[in-house]
């Protein structure tokens, strides 16, 4: 079965705006980032999803609502939203809420790298996310194998939907460093991962629920 999966963003948050790491944190949504929402509602509107989806933090279930609001009043039925800690953003551990600049030096640094891009040129993606739990002094940051086993339960969660049918629609809020992240397993080379995706904006992919989790999703359009 194949599903077309809608990954939007969620709104600008104030953590977003004053550049602090916010992974399992909640932070307000921004007047920018209400905008973002329904930003996003709009370029969505002429689709019928058979299902939503959004992690269990307010900033994704507020953008969500916005966006089934629009949606309904497009003249779609609303589905059902489902919340999960399993869509949840990378847990930062110690590091939530501080600022992302001195949070990635002090996972960098003892490594020789001086920032996050730094980490991802020199080691790869799943360095960042290694070297950010050696740096955590309680160790409670997600380790890369933590967070992706993790994610693939979010998925695994849409699979398990015997509501849904081949070809169907999925709304999904998602957060900027795991759309980041999807980008970098599952894209090619054409995909432009120098900066997050922004606030509102939406990845298309497609999910081939009978394959194995690493040959099920296709990024069909990422980040407009």
């Amino acid at each position: 079965m194949i599903l077309h999966l809608h990954l939007v963003r969620h709104g600008q948050t104030t953590f977003n705006r004053y550049n602090r790491l916010q992974g399992w944190c909640n932070a307000p949504l921004t007047v920018s980032g209400l905008a973002d929402a329904d930003k996003a509602g709009h370029k969505l509107e002429h689709i019928t999803f058979a299902a939503a989806y959004c992690s269990d933090t307010s900033r994704a279930q507020i953008t969500a609502a916005r966006i089934l609001d629009i949606n309904e009043a497009a003249g779609h039925v609303r589905p059902e939203l489902v919340s999960d800690m399993h869509f949840r953003e990378q847990c930062y551990g110690y590091f939530e809420g501080q600022d992302m600049s001195l949070a990635w030096t002090a996972a960098g640094g003892p490594h020789g790298a001086k920032n996050y891009n730094d980490i991802v040129e020199k080691f790869g993606l799943a360095a960042t996310r290694d070297f950010l739990k050696e740096a955590d002094p309680f160790h409670d940051a997600e380790s890369d194998a933590e967070y992706w086993e993790r994610v693939e339960g979010a998925f695994a969660l849409i699979a398990a939907n015997t509501a849904l049918k081949d070809g169907d629609d999925v709304l999904q809020i998602s957060h900027g460093n795991t759309l980041l992240s999807l980008a970098h397993r599952f894209g090619d080379d054409t995909l432009d991962l120098s900066e997050r995706p922004a606030n509102g904006s939406v990845t298309d992919i497609d999910f081939d629920t009978t394959k194995p989790f690493n040959e099920a999703l296709t990024i069909v359009r990422y980040n407009w």
